[in-house]
């Protein structure tokens, strides 16, 4: 009996340890203490679950970064800062991540996290889960679960946008509507779809003066945006909306901050009532900085309080289209959630998102079109309606792109100039209208033409003026002079030959690479299948110029 007790004990050992060896190879049991001045750059692990301490002096966690910190900053201090614990310590995991530029300063939980303009490696936080796996979203969970869709990483891609909600914080709109306007932002972060190839956002608080409550690198998932809004505090003060509509759009949208190349900018700017001071001028910065700003109003002001307004048209003055596209009324903070899906479909309509600074318009665009003899009215035609394909890939507006088109033989004539026509039917319309000069090819004679009575009065930066010649033959004058002051003035020259142009004058005449500047088909047939190639160049070059 005693036998067979002790073979059951010892059966019942190694079972245990068994178990034991099983269970350790799927999770750490026992996280690493670690204490409060422990950093990043201390683990030699690319993952590990660590053991915070209790107490810990705030003054000791130095922290540099928001969300992703770098690998010098306090590990237990970013768990702080994160939300991912509290000053009474617990379990964290860490995962070590690649080094980045600018990491920003964040005042959260306590602690104020300091910049770093660069460092090569860094770090991010999460609390443990029981099987060994860590929650990205570094925070107490809420008790309610989110749709399955709302956790792809990647986003609405067909939504991709930066987006700063400038939410009203005023003593206008008062606790309780505040806590029902985050709700409504709220809803519409879930119904963009927020991922990393979606869009991003990012919260301003306009009030007495403007605060950022969160950037668009500091959250990409749905889940995440929530919770940062739900923890927002109601700041009081005048409903300073011009004021940090300005801030918003000089600061915000910044490398440091997270916004994207190429991407648009949008501000939806939420008022419960009307602004206490000037939206006019913070208006008018936005648009310089290719800002789209969408106007929400809630509980517009009654008659006896119209004279409380500084400017009764502050909406329209706001926004950079007067066309209702822009601006969005809302009765009341209660029952919002019809209102979500209309203007989600207005942010995500980037077609109509007119004050983006992209290639499509942004830029000067000048063709200079070879009317000599050998082209013939026919092909003539063919050039012509090459330019008016080209021409409808951009958005032609009085702040958006424009087009000149200049027409040489020995001599030159402007067919029309960048401030001539405001909208893309006109400038289809005059490119249709133009009449075949015939004559010789002076093309360097042209070139200049274009440098000094097309480009030089134009205003804007070098970097958005692009020149396309067409030529079908030999020029009797030297070109690679011209083209060499028109490249030192900043302008982009496309060179397209067609028949008999050669190819060492096509060359000359390009800008930098050759290869991807130069075009040439030896029929006019041919000109459309390059129409696609000059398009896609003139969006590169734009892009490359803004990095």
């Amino acid at each position: 009996m005693q036998e067979k007790l002790c073979k059951n004990t010892q059966h019942s050992h190694a079972q245990l340890l068994g178990l034991y060896f099983l269970r350790s190879s799927f999770s750490s049991l026992a996280p690493t203490a670690i204490t409060c001045i422990t950093r990043g750059l201390d683990l030699r692990k690319e993952r590990a679950d660590v053991l915070c301490p209790a107490n810990c002096p705030l003054w000791q966690a130095y922290v540099f970064g928001n969300a992703v910190y770098a690998s010098l900053s306090s590990i237990c201090g970013a768990a702080i800062h994160r939300g991912v614990i509290t000053n009474t310590g617990g379990p964290v995991r860490v995962q070590t991540l690649p080094g980045q530029d600018n990491y920003s300063a964040v005042y959260v939980n306590g602690i104020q996290s300091q910049m770093l303009s660069r460092w090569d490696s860094s770090f991010s936080t999460g609390a443990q889960e029981a099987a060994g796996r860590s929650v990205s979203t570094a925070r107490p969970s809420t008790g309610k679960r989110l749709k399955k869709p709302l956790e792809k990483k990647a986003g609405n891609k067909d939504c991709k946008a930066d987006l700063a909600f400038l939410i009203d914080g005023s003593y206008n709109i008062g606790q309780r509507r505040f806590n029902l306007q985050k709700n409504f932002v709220g809803k519409i972060a879930v119904m963009l779809g927020i991922g990393t190839e979606g869009p991003h956002v990012g919260v301003v608080q306009a009030s007495e003066h403007p605060k950022m409550e969160f950037s668009l690198k500091n959250f990409t998932t749905t889940k995440d945006v929530l919770f940062a809004t739900k923890e927002i505090g109601f700041r009081g003060g005048n409903s300073n909306a011009g004021k940090a509509l300005k801030h918003t759009a000089q600061r915000f949208f910044s490398v440091e901050n997270g916004v994207r190349k190429g991407v648009p900018k949008i501000i939806v700017v939420f008022l419960d009532g009307w602004p206490s001071d000037d939206l006019e001028e913070a208006g008018i910065v936005a648009r310089e900085f290719g800002i789209n700003v969408f106007i929400v109003s809630v509980a517009r002001p009654t008659n006896e309080e119209l004279g409380m307004v500084q400017d009764v048209g502050f909406v329209d003055k706001a926004v950079c289209r007067n066309n209702g596209f822009f601006s969005y009324h809302i009765p009341t903070w209660f029952g919002t959630t019809k209102y979500v899906k209309p203007l989600v479909q207005k942010l995500c309509s980037h077609e109509q998102l007119m004050c983006s600074k992209t290639c499509y318009n942004s830029i000067n665009i000048a063709f200079l079109i070879d009317g000599s003899s050998s082209v013939g009215d026919s092909n003539f035609r063919l050039v012509l309606e090459f330019i008016s394909n080209i021409v409808k890939a951009f958005e032609i507006s009085d702040i958006g792109a424009k087009v000149a088109a200049v027409q040489f033989t020995y001599d030159q004539r402007t067919e029309f100039s960048f401030t001539d026509y405001t909208t893309k039917e006109k400038v289809l319309s005059a490119v249709r209208g133009i009449r075949y000069m015939s004559g010789g090819t002076a093309t360097g004679e042209a070139i200049t033409h274009a440098t000094r009575n097309v480009f030089a009065p134009v205003k804007d930066g070098p970097n958005n003026n692009f020149l396309v010649v067409l030529t079908d033959g030999q020029s009797y004058d030297d070109v690679r002079g011209p083209a060499a002051v028109a490249h030192k003035a900043g302008i982009t020259i496309f060179s397209t030959g067609i028949a008999w142009a050669p190819l060492d004058d096509l060359r000359e005449m390009a800008s930098e690479p050759k290869e991807t500047h130069t075009f040439f088909t030896r029929e006019f047939t041919g000109l459309e299948q390059i129409v696609p190639d000059v398009i896609r160049g003139i969006c590169r070059d734009f892009l490359e110029s803004r990095q």
